[in-house]
């Protein structure tokens, strides 16, 4: 039994594909479907239901899945713990944040979180949501800093996780001037998110079904939103940018609204921990953030 076999588990449960399943992963499909084989065959059971359209979890499955979420965190807990005792680990605190997030907002807020009594050692990761997401679950970091919807569920479940507010932003549909004065903007090329964007996600939760922005044409895709702003300057597209991100063009009118106000997308920015418990330095700051929301 290997503990990557339960994190694969995990992964396969979440995305029902063997392929998006593996990407996530970082490894081959072949290889994600042996691993997938292996951790069957110790169990003795066959734990999901294969066929052309995807994976689902049989009944043996279902019954495993919060258990194997909640042995992966344990196991890092237990190794983190040990580092403690020993003294190899540092009183550094460790957080996922979006790239987005890891440009703009987390300096600032990490300053104002801080508030006179600095923090002993920082260390951020910059990733997709996919990848924090996995950071998160695996029990690599204690926090991830991220973009939420709240008509958008997260595959984060309130059953392993909980999150606090910690900020507000705001999703806006930009262009360059020169080709939103050239191009009528249901023309316009469209500068889209992939899936492993957690904006990606709220996105095409407040498109779904327009029929006026379907006419869009997707002509280029990141997970990166600064990639998409870089080709939005470029004047390739529109692109539903966060105006944390973008503010600075916007003031200098480098980038304008290519929809009215209605097509503006509200965003909060959440803190999200697992429910389990931390390690004290975690833990304080937790209970520091708690105290400044209720003030504020």
């Amino acid at each position: 039994m290997e503990l990557v076999w339960l994190e694969d588990f995990i992964a396969l449960a979440e995305h029902g594909s063997f392929v998006r399943a593996a990407e996530a992963r970082h490894i081959t499909q072949p290889a994600f479907s042996r691993r997938i084989r292996s951790l069957e065959q110790w169990m003795g059971v066959s734990l999901f239901i294969r066929t052309p359209q995807g994976t689902t979890l049989t009944e043996a499955g279902s019954h495993i899945q919060a258990r194997a979420f909640e042995a992966t965190n344990r196991l890092y807990r237990l190794r983190e713990e040990a580092q403690e005792v020993a003294g190899k680990a540092a009183k550094t605190l460790q957080f996922a944040a979006t790239h987005s997030l890891s440009f703009t907002f987390f300096p600032r807020w990490i300053r104002q979180t801080e508030n006179g009594a600095p923090i002993e050692a920082i260390q951020l990761h910059s990733d997709s949501m996919q990848g924090c997401e996995q950071l998160l679950v695996r029990g690599e970091v204690p926090f991830l800093l991220c973009h939420r919807h709240p008509e958008v569920p997260s595959p984060l479940t309130q059953e392993h996780f909980v999150s606090q507010n910690v900020g507000d932003d705001i999703l806006i549909a930009l262009v360059a001037r020169s080709l939103l004065e050239s191009n009528p903007a249901n023309q316009l090329p469209y500068l889209a998110y992939t899936e492993a964007s957690g904006l990606g996600r709220i996105v095409a939760h407040r498109l779904y079904d327009n029929s006026e922005v379907l006419a869009l044409k997707a002509q280029f895709s990141s997970h990166l939103a600064a990639v998409l702003m870089s080709m939005a300057l470029e004047g390739k597209g529109v692109a539903w940018l966060p105006k944390s991100l973008a503010e600075q063009e916007i003031s200098d009118g480098r980038l304008v609204r290519a929809f009215d106000e209605s097509w503006d997308i509200a965003l909060q920015i959440h803190l999200v921990r697992p429910v389990a418990p931390l390690s004290i330095a975690a833990e304080n700051f937790w209970a520091r953030v708690t105290d400044q929301r209720e003030r504020d």
